[in-house]
């Protein structure tokens, strides 16, 4: 096992609208979001993956170590879990936590994080798993290694990016998100990335093999209220992203230590994480629509064949119109307004029949 080495203590309206349709107009009461949307701003996050379908999480803490990484890896992976359940919906029964030492919180921890022990894990989340569902994969600890042999620390032999992608293959194509908090981290994005793969890591590559301090802050934003950027009550992986980096620097400029710790992340596919990931298109898109919350919703839906069916039109109607975002440069503008009106006109339609219906986040 290597061990890392130390690095000491620890819209508003953006775009002018020429003019505003006199039929969307009358739909903006029913849908806030539509506005932003033609005022170029991102669109809220869809509900279709909370309302609709479940996630699925699996948190996996590696060897410490040292005994102050110990607490620290426990209490990163702990809190997560409980916030998870308790503060985001996230059902007990789905999510999994596997540490090297089972003993600390046997009614949290399920077994010991092992590669055999991790490849039942995501076995079951598999076999469990709906088309609509979701992975949230978390790796805490120390990492090692570059490129396909870049590595989480655990016991026995350790687990490395390439492993890891022969793992999740099987889970297209359901969305997949998996956050490395480790050392030398960066390398796991250009070996996982692929259609519908969200991939966080604490470094921009393997060389930044200092301990980093991006796992606390990305926990601290799931068990706090500071991450919610657009206070909407759910949160969104690209918030907590965004927050969690945020955070690192604060602490490295308040100690006056030089950065050592990049944190990117890679959600379009091309295997090249971004510091600055946007809301709409490239890196970004799809953290942003990664949302936790929405408990209400799902129950209403599962109950309610008629909302669920709005959630899905409403979901499919998002993306379209950012699919015709992403081509606005290519198209004739005429013809792009009036397709853009006509997809917002009728989502806003759907949406206000879904929130007739209790569908409102």
């Amino acid at each position: 096992m290597d061990v890392p080495e130390s690095a000491g203590a620890g819209v508003t309206g953006a775009r002018q609208v020429q003019a505003v349709p006199s039929a969307l107009k009358r739909c903006w009461a029913a849908s806030a979001a539509m506005v932003a949307l033609l005022l170029g701003g991102a669109p809220a996050p869809s509900l279709d993956a909370q309302a609709l379908g479940e996630t699925h999480v699996l948190i996996v803490s590696g060897i410490p170590g040292e005994p102050r990484f110990a607490n620290a890896f426990h209490e990163q992976a702990r809190g997560l879990a409980s916030a998870l359940v308790v503060r985001h919906g996230v059902p007990r029964e789905r999510v999994t936590l596997l540490a090297a030492d089972p003993s600390r919180d046997p009614s949290w921890i399920s077994a010991r994080a092992t590669k055999p022990e991790i490849s039942k894990a995501l076995a079951r989340i598999r076999l469990a798993a709906a088309p609509d569902d979701r992975l949230l994969l978390v790796l805490i600890g120390h990492g090692s290694g570059s490129g396909a042999n870049a590595r989480i620390n655990i016991p026995g032999p350790d687990l490395s990016a390439g492993e890891l992608a022969r793992e999740l293959a099987s889970f297209a194509p359901r969305t997949v998100a998996v956050v490395n908090t480790a050392s030398a981290s960066g390398d796991f994005a250009s070996v996982l990335a692929g259609d519908n793969r969200i991939i966080i890591t604490a470094t921009a590559s393997a060389q930044e093999r200092n301990e980093t301090i991006f796992g606390e802050h990305f926990v601290a934003a799931f068990t706090g209220d500071g991450a919610d950027a657009d206070k909407d009550g759910r949160l969104s992986l690209l918030e907590a992203y965004r927050y969690a980096q945020r955070e690192v620097q604060r602490v490295y400029e308040r100690d006056n230590r030089l950065l050592t710790e990049h944190a990117r992340l890679e959600d379009d596919g091309d295997g090249r994480g971004t510091a600055s990931p946007r809301d709409e298109s490239g890196d970004g898109a799809l953290a942003r629509r990664f949302v936790f919350g929405g408990g209400v919703v799902a129950a209403l839906a599962a109950s309610d064949t008629v909302l669920a069916g709005l959630l899905r039109q409403r979901a499919a109607l998002e993306q379209r119109v950012e699919a015709l975002r992403a081509r606005k440069d290519g198209m004739d503008a005429a013809t792009y307004e009036h397709e853009l009106e006509t997809l917002l006109v009728k989502l806003a339609e759907v949406d206000q029949a879904a929130r007739a219906r209790g569908g409102k986040p």
